[in-house]
């Protein structure tokens, strides 16, 4: 009898978690598809550990967007080229990138429409045990940087009538924080690096040949696919994203990015030493991007 009690109690036990299991496995899956319902209708922005996202980092920390009554959502992504793929995936709406990577986008069938230029820039550095100090030394080097992208553009134009005494390298490293480890690795000849990575590698003594800053042509931009601008719920979201993005940079621009070392440092994965040395920005604002409605002409 005391066995079929315990064999009885233990059934008892074995049923009772089994069900709080499958309990907690619905619950899981329902969490599950909350959680990816509430990101679809999130609005994403695909952004870089770079200082030209600053913005977004600052106003998303802040709560400046929650504010607003949006929800934006930073894909973080170390590479370009994957922030790019999102955009032509569809997981995301919007995106910090460049004027030349939009451009080649579009040209590959993505219509994207510019919101705005960011302040981003770039510095061709060369690793200081090359001893290399302009670019006409760059001859059978290795020089980091993406394709079809502002590093390959800038590439073109620091080269542009420059005799070297042979073929410079390009390397496609795409990974900003793996690229700038290269250079302190002594790992690469020269690379292209925005900021923060450039000031770190300013740090290492590593040298500048050039700056894009001098060369003419802002190349940062803040852009969104022409499908969300074609939705009107996802344009009001853009619409109040703006809002607290430009609120983000009016503070930027009063206060100075040392007042947010804490941002920088744990979105940008900047150090100490590059945190204090981090140089004066300013940041310009963004605008919803104009969109017209196409509608159907009449048949006659």
């Amino acid at each position: 009898m005391k066995k079929i009690l315990i064999y009885g109690i233990a059934a008892l036990l074995m049923s009772a978690c089994g069900q709080t299991y499958e309990e907690k496995q619905r619950m899981t899956r329902a969490e599950r598809q909350r959680l990816a319902r509430e990101d679809s209708l999130a609005l994403k922005m695909a952004v870089m550990p770079t200082l030209d996202g600053m913005p977004l980092y600052l106003a998303k920390t802040r709560g400046w967007f929650d504010s607003l009554n949006v929800d934006v959502r930073l894909k973080v992504r170390n590479a370009q080229m994957d922030c790019d793929t999102a955009l032509v995936g569809g997981s995301v709406e919007g995106a910090v990138t460049d004027v030349k990577r939009m451009e080649r986008m579009v040209a590959q069938g993505t219509p994207l429409d510019s919101a705005g230029q960011t302040n981003a820039y770039w510095q061709l550095i060369a690793n200081r045990t090359v001893r290399v100090k302009n670019v006409s030394q760059l001859g059978d080097k290795m020089v980091a940087m993406t394709r079809y992208s502002a590093t390959d553009y800038l590439t073109d134009k620091a080269l542009e009538g420059v005799k070297t005494t042979s073929m410079v390298f390009r390397i496609q490293i795409n990974d900003v924080l793996i690229r700038l480890g290269m250079l302190i690795n002594n790992e690469m000849d020269a690379l292209w690096l925005t900021e923060p990575q450039a000031t770190t590698a300013r740090l290492y003594k590593h040298i500048v040949l050039k700056d894009s800053r001098k060369m003419g042509e802002p190349l940062g931009r803040v852009v969104f696919t022409r499908k969300a601008m074609s939705d009107e719920r996802r344009r009001q979201q853009i619409a109040a994203m703006v809002q607290g993005y430009n609120r983000a940079c009016d503070s930027l621009n009063q206060y100075g990015l040392k007042n947010y070392a804490d941002i920088v440092a744990t979105c940008c994965h900047a150090d100490a030493k590059t945190l204090q040395a981090l140089p004066k920005m300013t940041y310009p604002h963004i605008a919803v991007p104009k969109w017209e409605k196409k509608t159907a002409k009449p048949k006659k």
